[in-house]
C-alpha cells in the first residue's frame, strides 16, 4: 500500500480558523515540519490527520497515553474513513509497522530498550535503549517507507524517551507534524531547545479568543482562593525559618570555613585562575562577599578582575549563602579536600534539615517548605467553602470536578464511624471533608483508578449503564460508616468502562461534585457539561494544569449559555516578600492561561495581573479578597458580557515583550552620554560666540582707545574661529540633541532597536515577509516599563523577532560577539556594551552587518570577539555586572488586539 484509499477525506466542514490554517499549511511545511499550538477543543487531532492525508505517505503517529492512541484511530476511522472497524493497514504495534502505525512514546522506548511490555502508561518506565534495537526498529520503519511523524503532546517526553525518538527522527528524516495544547514554557533553556529540536519552531497558534468567536469554547474565568497555613503548619514553618537563620548565624562565625576560603588559591593568586573565575563567577563572587562580610579586606586585584571600579561588595544574604555553600561543598572539591570532615558534617546537617537535595542548596525554595504550602490543610477548608458557594448559586445545575494528585485511600474506614483526622490532601480526604459537612445534601462522587464512590441515589442509573455495556454482577457495597454512599469494587470486568460510566452519571446530574485524580481525569478525559473545576493539584507542571483547565472550557451543545469557573488554590506565605513559592508558581502558570480580565474595561491577556487582585499585608483582609472573588464567580451572566466586550476589541492575539525599566539601564546611560555631548557642544558654541564677540565689540572698543591696526588681524582671526566654532559645535549639538531625543523616550529607543533587529533578520532571511508589511510597535506604561511586538508577518517570524530582541536586552551571559560604544566626556572615558544575538553571531560577516546597521542608527560602535583573551576579560566584567544587577524578569505577554 503506497497511498491512502481513494475518497478518504474529512466528512464535515472545516471551522474558519482550521480552514485558514490548512490554506497556508504548505508554507509551514517548507522546512519539513509544522508545529501547531492549540487549546483543548480546537480539533488538533483532525488537523493532524488532515495534514497526514495531504502528505499521503506512510505515517507514524505517537501519542502520550494508550487512551489517546486509541482516540487517534477512532477519529480517523469515524471522521475520514467512515467505518467502524479498524482496517488491517493501521497497526498499534511499533515492532510490526504498517502504512499507519499508532503508538505511544513509552511504546517506542520499550521497543528500543527491548522491554517485554511494549505499550505501557507507566511514566516511570525508563530503561536504557540498545543501539541494536534502535537499528532494528529503524530498518522496519524504513522498509515500510514511513516518512511522516505525527507527534501528539510531545511535552510528555522524559529524557530517555526523547533520546529514542530523536534517534529515529535523525535516521529516518521524516516530515514532523507536532501538535500540542501546552508547549513546556516553564522548562529550562536546555530542555526547551531539546523540545524545539524534535518538534521544530512554533509555526501556528490557534488562540482561545479565536475559539471563543467560533463558539467552540464557553465563557470562562480563572478564580484564585487564598488560604493561610493552619496553626500546626505555621509552627512547622516557623521552625523551618528558625533553622535557616540558625545556619546563617553559624556560618557567619565559622572559623574553619573562613580559613578555607582565605587560603583558597583563587583568592591568593586570582591572576593565575582567570579561566576558573570565568567558568565559576558566582562561586568566586560568593567567596569575596563572605570574606568582606567577615571583615577581611578585599585586595584591589579582585576588583580589577571583575571591573568593579566602585569597589562595591554586596551584602551577604541567603542568596550568597546558598552560592557559597554550593561552592564549598560541590564546585571545588579538590582545593577544599583537606576540610573534608567539616564539609561532610555540614552537608549531612543540611540534608537532615531539608536544605540540601540532589546537590542543590536551598533555604526558602525547597521541596520540604514548598510541600507544607502546596498540601496545606487550609486548602481543604477552602475547597469546602468553594463547593458550598457554587452549590448555593447553581443548586442541582452544579457539575463540579475537583482534581487532585493522590487518592489517599488510607482515609477510608471499615468501621461504623470514620473519625480519622484529615491532615493530608487527596481524593478521599476531600470526599470526607465534604461528606462530613454536607448539610444541604449535595451528591458527591469519587472516581480514581482504585477507588470509586457514588451516591446512593445514583445506584439505579449506574446499574442501567452497566447493563448497556453488557456488564453484570458488579460488586457494590455501602460505605460502612455512611449508608448514603456506595463503594464500587473495581474488577477486570468493569475496569475499562468505569470512567465512561461514572462520567455519564455525572453528565446527567446524578453527581454534583466528582472528585478525581489528575492522572485519570486529566489529558484525554472529556465531560462537556462540567461548569466548575477546582484545581487541587499541587505537584503537576503548568502543562498539566492547562490541560485540566481545558476540561471545563468546552461548550455544551445542550446548554448554549454554559459558563465555566476555574478555581485555583493558594496558601499564602506571610513571611515571604513575594507571598511564597505557592503564590509564585501560580503567577508563573498564569502566564500560559489566556483569559478575560476582571477590570471594568475588559481585555484578554495572559498574566495574573488581569485578575486585578490587590495583595494586602493584614491576613484578616484575605477574607475580603475571597469575598470579591465570590462576587465574580457568582455573576456568570456578566462573565459572558465581559468576554463579548473584550472579543470586540481585537482580531488577533499578539505576543509582545514586556521589558522592565531596570532592564533598559543602557538606555539611561546612552541618554546621559548624549546629554553630556549636548552640554559639551553647547559649551563649544558659547566659547565660539565669545570669540566672535571679541571682534564685533572688543575690537571697536580697542580701536576707540588706540588706533593700533595691528590688533585688527587678531580680532579677525577670532571672528573666523568663532564662526567656524559655531558651525562645528552647532552641528554636533544638533546631532547630540537628536541622539538625546532617541534615548529620552524609552519606547522610541526600543522601536529603533527593534528596527535594527528587523533589518538584520530580513538580511539573514529569517523573516521573509516584505518589510513594508511589517511594523515595530512599542509603548510605555506609567512605571516606564516598555512593551514591544512585531506587527505583520507569520507567527514564526514574530516569535523569532521577540526571541532575538530578548537576547539583545537581557543581561550578558556568553555571547560570541559584543558591540562596544565608547563614551568620552572631556578626560573621562567609558564603554557601553551590547551582546549580539546568537542568530547574528554565527559568523563575522553577519556580526559585522549588525554592527554597521547599529552604528547607522545609534553611535559608531566597535565589534569585539569574546573568544580572545581581551574579549574574555570584558565578558567577565559584564557577567559580574549582570550578577550584581539582578534585573527584573523580561515577560512575554499575549494580548487580544487589532
Amino acid at each position: 500500500m503506497n497511498s491512502f484509499p481513494t475518497g478518504t477525506k474529512f466528512k464535515y466542514n472545516w471551522r474558519k480558523y482550521q480552514k485558514n490554517f490548512l490554506d497556508h499549511v504548505d508554507e509551514y511545511l517548507t522546512e519539513d515540519h509544522v508545529h501547531i499550538v492549540a487549546p483543548p477543543g480546537s480539533g488538533k487531532t483532525v488537523l493532524g490527520l488532515e495534514i497526514m492525508l495531504r502528505l499521503n505517505k506512510p505515517t507514524l503517529i505517537v501519542a502520550p497515553t494508550l487512551a489517546i492512541r486509541n482516540q487517534w484511530i477512532q477519529r480517523f476511522c469515524e471522521l475520514f474513513l467512515e467505518i467502524e472497524n479498524t482496517p488491517d493497514w493501521i497497526s498499534t504495534d511499533i515492532r510490526n509497522p504498517n502504512f499507519i502505525t499508532v503508538t505511544t512514546y513509552q511504546g517506542i522506548h520499550a521497543a528500543c530498550s527491548n522491554a517485554k511490555e511494549v505499550e505501557t502508561d507507566d511514566e516511570n518506565f525508563d530503561e536504557e535503549c540498545s543501539p541494536s534495537n534502535i537499528s532494528e526498529l529503524v530498518k522496519k520503519l524504513k522498509k515500510q517507507k514511513i516518512k511522516t511523524f505525527v507527534l501528539d503532546e510531545a511535552h510528555h517526553l522524559k529524557n530517555a524517551w526523547w533520546k529514542s525518538l530523536t534517534e529515529l527522527k535523525d535516521q529516518i528524516n521524516p516530515t514532523i507534524v507536532a501538535l500540542t495544547a501546552t508547549p513546556p514554557f516553564d522548562v529550562s533553556g536546555a530542555e526547551w531547545q531539546k523540545y524545539i529540536q524534535l518538534n521544530g519552531s512554533l509555526d501556528v497558534e490557534i488562540s482561545v479568543p479565536e475559539l471563543m468567536i467560533e463558539g467552540d469554547l464557553c465563557p470562562h474565568q480563572d478564580l484564585v482562593y487564598f488560604t493561610l497555613p493552619t496553626e500546626k503548619e505555621q509552627s512547622k514553618i516557623e521552625d523551618y525559618y528558625n533553622h535557616a537563620n540558625n545556619f546563617f548565624e553559624e556560618i557567619r562565625n565559622d572559623k574553619v570555613l573562613l580559613h578555607a576560603l582565605e587560603n583558597h588559591p583563587v583568592y591568593q593568586n586570582p591572576e593565575q585562575y582567570l579561566d576558573w573565575i570565568y567558568e565559576n563567577l558566582s562561586s568566586y563572587t560568593s567567596g569575596l562577599v563572605y570574606l568582606n562580610f567577615r571583615g577581611k579586606k578585599i585586595a584591589d586585584i579582585h576588583f580589577e578582575i571583575v571591573g568593579d571600579k566602585e569597589k562595591f561588595v554586596p551584602e551577604f544574604d541567603f542568596f550568597w549563602f546558598e552560592e557559597l555553600i554550593d561552592f564549598y561543598l560541590f564546585v571545588d572539591e579538590i582545593h577544599f579536600k583537606k576540610f573534608e570532615e567539616h564539609r561532610n558534617n555540614l552537608e549531612n546537617r543540611l540534608r537532615r534539615n531539608g536544605f540540601l537535595e540532589k546537590k542543590m542548596v536551598s533555604f526558602f525554595n525547597n521541596k520540604n517548605l514548598t510541600q507544607i504550602f502546596n498540601s496545606s490543610i487550609g486548602k481543604l477548608q477552602g475547597i469546602k467553602e468553594i463547593v458550598d458557594f457554587e452549590y448555593s448559586v447553581l443548586k442541582d445545575d452544579l457539575k463540579m470536578v475537583i482534581l487532585t494528585d493522590f487518592i489517599k485511600k488510607e482515609f477510608l474506614a471499615n468501621t461504623i464511624q470514620n473519625d480519622f483526622e484529615l491532615d493530608k490532601i487527596g481524593a478521599i480526604p476531600i470526599f470526607e471533608k465534604l461528606r462530613r459537612e454536607n448539610s444541604d445534601k449535595k451528591k458527591i462522587g469519587v472516581l480514581t483508578g482504585s477507588v470509586v464512590i457514588i451516591p446512593k441515589n445514583s445506584r439505579v442509573i449506574f446499574d442501567e449503564f452497566c447493563r448497556k455495556k453488557g456488564i453484570s454482577n458488579i460488586p457494590v457495597s455501602e460505605l460502612s460508616y455512611d449508608e448514603d454512599y456506595f463503594l464500587i469494587n473495581i474488577t477486570d470486568q468493569i475496569r475499562h468502562n468505569i470512567v465512561h460510566i461514572i462520567t455519564e452519571i455525572f453528565q446527567q446530574g446524578e453527581i454534583h461534585i466528582l472528585i478525581g485524580t489528575k492522572s485519570l481525569l486529566g489529558e484525554g478525559w472529556d465531560a462537556p457539561k462540567m461548569n466548575a473545576l477546582i484545581l487541587a493539584s499541587f505537584v503537576s507542571s503548568f502543562v498539566l494544569s492547562n490541560q485540566m483547565r481545558g476540561r471545563v472550557i468546552r461548550t455544551d451543545k445542550d446548554n448554549p449559555r454554559k459558563t465555566g469557573n476555574i478555581w485555583h488554590l493558594v496558601c499564602f506565605d506571610e513571611k515571604s516578600e513575594t507571598g511564597g513559592q505557592d503564590f509564585d508558581i501560580l503567577k508563573r502558570r498564569f502566564k500560559t492561561f489566556v483569559g478575560v480580565s476582571n477590570s471594568d474595561n475588559s481585555s484578554i491577556e495572559n498574566n495574573f495581573e488581569r485578575l486585578n487582585i490587590k495583595i494586602i499585608e493584614d491576613k484578616k483582609e484575605f477574607s475580603l479578597i475571597n469575598f470579591q472573588t465570590f462576587s465574580f464567580a457568582k455573576d456568570r451572566e456578566n462573565l459572558s458580557k465581559r468576554w463579548n466586550t473584550a472579543l470586540d476589541k481585537g482580531n488577533v492575539l499578539i505576543e509582545e515583550m514586556k521589558i522592565p525599566v531596570e532592564s533598559m539601564r543602557e538606555n539611561e546611560e546612552m541618554k546621559l552620554k548624549s546629554l553630556k555631548q549636548m552640554i559639551g557642544n553647547f559649551s563649544g558654541i558659547m566659547v565660539s560666540t565669545v570669540l566672535a564677540f571679541l571682534y564685533e565689540v572688543v575690537s571697536e572698543v580697542v580701536k576707540s582707545l588706540d588706533d593700533i591696526h595691528s590688533r585688527n588681524g587678531f580680532f579677525k582671526v577670532t571672528l573666523v574661529a568663532g564662526i567656524l566654532g559655531i558651525v562645528v559645535y552647532g552641528g554636533k549639538f544638533i546631532r547630540a540633541t537628536k541622539q538625546y531625543l532617541k534615548y529620552k523616550n524609552i519606547a522610541k529607543h526600543l522601536e529603533l532597536i527593534g528596527n535594527v533587529i528587523l533589518e538584520n533578520l530580513i538580511k539573514e532571511k529569517i523573516i521573509q515577509t516584505p518589510i513594508e508589511k511589517l511594523k515595530i510597535v512599542t509603548s510605555s506604561d506609567v512605571y516606564k516599563n516598555s512593551v514591544c511586538h512585531l506587527e505583520g508577518g507569520s507567527n514564526y517570524e514574530k516569535s523569532q523577532f521577540i526571541q532575538t530582541l530578548q537576547e539583545l536586552i537581557s543581561p550578558v551571559d556568553n555571547p560570541r560577539y559584543l558591540l562596544e560604544q565608547k563614551d568620552k566626556f572631556f578626560f573621562m572615558k567609558k564603554s557601553i556594551y551590547f551582546p549580539i544575538p546568537e542568530i547574528f553571531a554565527k559568523n563575522k560577516k553577519s556580526a559585522e552587518f549588525f554592527r554597521k546597521t547599529w552604528s547607522e542608527t545609534f553611535d559608531k560602535s566597535d565589534l569585539i570577539f569574546t573568544r580572545t583573551i581581551e574579549g574574555r576579560q570584558i565578558l567577565l566584567k559584564l557577567r559580574f555586572q549582570s550578577l550584581m544587577k539582578k534585573n527584573a524578569q523580561i515577560e512575554h505577554l499575549h494580548k487580544w488586539t487589532r
